[in-house]
């Protein structure tokens, strides 16, 4: 039996698409193994969100390739769908797909492998991801080890943020029928998964393809209908597609995560009007305020970019500004990285790396501040815990709001348990399970 060895960087729709990829190859006779294996095949799923991503995937490429030499080796997703030539001049590279077609990939390695010639040039199946109409569908069914799974339903975004190359990558917005959706969820279920987390490329645009009926609200409690279910949770949202229709399900559904990842970018209007964010500020904070009031117990996490071309000391004071005022529960913290072909590459008022270091640490101090603030009015206080790691005499999961819970006692993965918190750190709190 062959085998073919994933690796994944990038986002949790990226992993969806390795664990959709590895399913295929399954179907085709394949036997799936660890990248660090011994494999017949070693696929990397690459990422271009940051000019990080495309280096770690060009060295990822190498460093297979050079392990394993006779190996067939193929780079696939949104760095090689924007840089294919790129990818095919790396020696050693036997095939280059995009993001899309994926159903392609496994057709073309079993033809290589009959057929290749040593020396012979890359095989390039890259299509025109701006062509694709329809969602392409590619079961990922997880794996019985894991707790909670990722289910796609959307892909392609339309927002064309200045700073962003992910519309050119993974081409237009395409849904999932929620048919298709409900099936998956409903084998995951059976397969023993007690959390669902929906997410795609621009998730809040769910439908929009389809003349918005049904969205994402009705996708969320359709999925979070499904006897057996016992959470669901969103990934992020864009705050315009944060309705009052989507608070309402997930004020009333009662196996719906109250946790909202919604990004912010930046707290400043100059600076989310050059990004082309298309919302202020003041709109932001009306959401999360709106969604507050409404779902009990909610946690709102976020992304934010710091240095963006033009951003000033005053841009950024309003950032840091912004999110006290949203206290956030978690903030992730990007420095902006220049991306070839995107508007704000060309954008004048370029921030000094400097800078950007020196903003960025300071944001991620104020966002452990934030955390530690949320997690210590968890003190006293049970939460419901979902084990994801267990060893003797501790428990480590996560709660319904998305907060890390290390925990003396007792369970399983897959559990259920009760923990009283006793004590609160930034990144996690600690407890004690109870019976």
């Amino acid at each position: 039996m062959p085998k073919v060895a994933i690796a994944t960087l990038g986002c949790k729709v990226n992993q969806y698409d390795s664990d959709a990829l590895a399913q295929s190859f399954r179907q085709a006779g394949f036997d799936v193994v660890g990248f660090d294996d011994e494999a017949d095949v070693y696929i990397v799923n690459t990422c271009t969100v940051t000019q990080t991503g495309d280096k770690k995937s060009r060295q990822l490429l190498r460093r297979v390739i050079g392990a394993h030499p006779n190996a067939l080796v193929v780079a696939t997703g949104c760095y090689a769908q924007s840089d294919p030539e790129r990818l095919e001049a790396i020696e050693g590279v036997a095939l280059v797909s995009g993001s899309s077609d994926r159903a392609a990939i496994v057709e073309a390695v079993l033809k290589l492998m009959q057929e290749r010639q040593p020396g012979a040039p890359p095989l390039n199946i890259v299509s025109n991801v701006a062509e694709c109409r329809e969602y392409e569908e590619l079961s990922a069914l997880g794996s019985a080890e894991r707790t909670r799974a990722f289910v796609k339903i959307e892909d392609g975004c339309e927002n064309y943020c200045a700073y962003c190359k992910v519309p050119y990558v993974r081409g237009p917005v395409r849904s999932r029928p929620l048919e298709r959706v409900t099936a998956e969820v409903t084998g995951l279920v059976e397969m023993g998964y007690r959390e669902l987390v929906l997410t795609g490329i621009n998730l809040g645009a769910y439908g929009r393809d389809f003349g918005g009926s049904p969205d994402l609200a009705d996708m969320l409690v359709a999925c979070a209908s499904v006897p057996g279910i016992r959470r669901v949770r969103l990934s992020s949202v864009d705050p315009r597609d944060v309705t009052p229709k989507l608070i309402r399900a997930m004020a009333i559904t009662e196996t719906i995560c109250p946790h909202l990842h919604i990004p912010l970018q930046s707290g400043s209007d100059k600076v989310l009007a050059r990004m082309n964010r298309d919302y202020t500020s003041s709109y932001y904070q009306e959401v999360v305020r709106a969604a507050r009031e409404s779902i009990e117990g909610l946690a709102v996490t976020t992304d934010v970019i710091v240095g963006f071309p033009g951003e000033t000391d005053e841009d950024f004071e309003a950032t840091v500004a912004a999110a006290r005022e949203a206290r956030f529960s978690r903030m992730h913290v990007f420095a902006y990285s220049k991306r070839p072909g995107t508007p704000a590459a060309g954008m004048p008022d370029q921030v000094p790396e400097a800078v950007k270091r020196e903003r960025s640490a300071f944001l991620i101090k104020v966002g452990e501040e934030l955390s530690l603030e949320y997690h210590r009015r968890k003190v006293g206080s049970v939460v419901e815990v979902l084990v994801e790691q267990a060893k003797p005499g501790q428990v480590v999961g996560l709660t319904g709001d998305y907060v890390r819970v290390v925990a003396l006692g007792a369970a399983e993965p897959g559990d259920f348990v009760r923990v009283r918190v006793t004590e609160a750190e930034a990144g996690f709190v600690r407890g004690r399970v109870e019976a």
